[in-house]
């Protein structure tokens, strides 16, 4: 099979069918080596990319649907983990901030969260996600309620044109990562500590935040995440950190 056969190969399933070739080439790319069937390798990456993308959410995000915010926000568990939680994590988040940026990095349906911003604060939200089904769920969300926010589909894996959207943002600019550290590192190794040090001079916070209890069974990690807090501690100015509903969140900023 040629690199445009394996990419169809993959993207013929609907949940892989709108994420961008470079996440599809790059997951593939950790079998490619591999003494097995072409077969076998795209499924071996359909599996990792489920793994990363979708294995979450509900198959019924997959298609455009009219309903109130709840019912997306369950209908995917690192959402529906924060429900109860949005409104005394944003409040901590945005602090004394009352007109900003917000750059949601690997979204998901995260923007469906915008009625828990505190009221009468100016928020210009960009939520940028590498599932094309979540994007076009949460801009007709967002066009239906006439919200100041847009999603944006394009791949985390390219640096350059995140770091452009960024930069489109008005300052002060405050980042999103939540939960998307590991699934970053699923698909290239160390790639979380690239991204950071880009993008991190580039805005006022920066949030990063992972599950420190299982979203199913609810029992703590033994995994702490100590490579990439270590690594934040060492080249950031850390502000805060804090774990509210089962969800760790690590705030910092670049160094003065």
């Amino acid at each position: 099979m040629n690199a445009e056969e394996i990419k169809k190969g993959i993207m013929c399933k609907k949940e892989f069918s709108k994420i961008p070739e470079k996440d599809i080439l790059l997951a593939y790319e950790k079998f490619e080596r591999r003494e097995c069937s072409e077969e076998e390798k795209i499924r071996l990456t359909r599996d990792l990319l489920r793994k990363v993308y979708s294995a979450f959410a509900s198959g019924k995000l997959l298609s455009i649907k009219d309903k109130n915010e709840e019912w997306f926000l369950r209908k995917h568990l690192s959402t529906r983990e924060r429900l109860n939680y949005y409104p005394e994590i944003y409040k901590k988040l945005f602090g004394s901030l009352n007109e900003f940026s917000l750059i949601d990095l690997g979204s998901g349906i995260n923007g469906f969260s915008y009625k828990f911003f505190p009221k009468k604060r100016r928020i210009d939200y960009t939520a940028i996600e590498a599932v094309g089904q979540f994007v076009d769920l949460m801009n007709f969300y967002f066009e239906k309620n006439n919200f100041n926010a847009r999603a944006i589909h394009e791949s985390l894996f390219n640096i350059e044109k995140i770091k452009s959207l960024i930069k489109e943002c008005k300052s002060p600019r405050v980042v999103f990562l939540f939960k998307v550290i590991d699934s970053l590192e699923m698909i290239e190794r160390d790639y979380s500590k690239k991204l950071l040090e880009e993008i991190v001079p580039l805005c006022d916070k920066i949030v990063v935040s992972f599950a420190t209890k299982s979203m199913i069974k609810k029992d703590k990690f033994k995994a702490n995440r100590k490579w990439i807090i270590d690594f934040i501690e060492e080249k950031f100015e850390l502000i805060e950190d804090f774990d509210i509903g089962g969800e760790r969140y690590i705030v910092f900023k670049t160094k003065v």
